[in-house]
């Protein structure tokens, strides 16, 4: 465990198919920097869980919206990627079944389990998770073990209804790569059902809009091509979906809070 005490974070060159245990605080609230979760499938009993804000993981192309006090599981050898988060923190991390007293508990998911605690049952499962981040760097191995055990006792093993299969396609769809987020009514012909009833559907299971949606995911993937190429402003706004520059940089400093250029050179860490 020695060899991943000092950088306890997902990383895309790390080999994790040995580690029995590893944890990571998440904070994107107040700008700590923190590395991004690739995708990746994982070698063993993945974990996400928010003390605040709210993530959208993808599991095996299955969406699960995370927020405060929210509990994720994700068995071994899913992929596995997180598509969305905001003023997220908490913790992530993964472990493996035989740090457990019973393995048996994880070896016999299928699924994925999602699952919501609420008031001080929240807060003794953030203080627990906690305690497991100091004894991760102490290299205390009982303790996760116990830790781990405990946490499981409190799983139910109901998960949370999650979002119907046409949500969960709009989803996807919106953060999708090889094209630039559509309009409400091109996802609604998609999925074969009226715009008023998608954004319905939408809304009632995601609590946002779809067209809150396709603007996070808009931001997100100008903020990628910002950071990780040369574009010019004009050629990331039609990769986006917005041809208008002038109204890309008005929506970008909108939701930013800041312009694409200032954005590109505090990413490239220029004055």
């Amino acid at each position: 465990m020695d060899a991943h005490r000092v950088h306890p974070h997902w990383s895309k060159d790390a080999d994790y198919s040995q580690v029995p245990f590893f944890i990571r605080r998440m904070n994107t609230r107040e700008q700590v920097s923190v590395p991004e979760v690739p995708s990746a499938h994982l070698p063993f009993v993945g974990f996400l869980f928010l003390t605040g804000g709210e993530v959208l993981a993808e599991v095996d192309g299955t969406q699960f919206l995370c927020g405060i006090g929210h509990l994720l599981l994700i068995p071994e050898g899913r992929s596995f990627s997180i598509r969305y988060y905001s003023d997220a923190v908490g913790y992530t991390g993964g472990f493996r079944a035989d740090l457990l007293s019973r393995p048996e508990v994880v070896l016999q998911w299928l699924e994925p389990v999602h699952q919501a605690f609420w008031f001080d049952e929240a807060v003794f499962v953030g203080e627990l998770f906690n305690m497991m981040v100091l004894s991760f760097q102490r290299g205390d191995r009982e303790f996760l073990g116990k830790g781990l055990d405990l946490l499981l006792s409190r799983v139910k093993s109901q998960s949370l209804n999650q979002p119907s299969q046409v949500v969960s396609k709009f989803l996807e769809s919106v953060f999708s790569t090889v094209r630039p987020p559509q309009t409400l009514s091109v996802y609604a012909q998609e999925a074969c059902v009226s715009p008023g009833h998608l954004n319905r559907m939408v809304r009632k299971a995601t609590g946002k809009s779809v067209g809150e949606w396709i603007d996070i995911a808009r931001l997100g993937m100008a903020k990628r091509l910002l950071r990780d190429t040369e574009q010019p402003v004009s050629e990331i706004a039609t990769a986006v979906g917005l041809d208008d520059s002038s109204y890309f940089s008005r929506f970008f400093k909108k939701h930013a809070g800041i312009s694409p250029l200032a954005f590109r050179k505090k990413m490239h860490g220029l004055s």
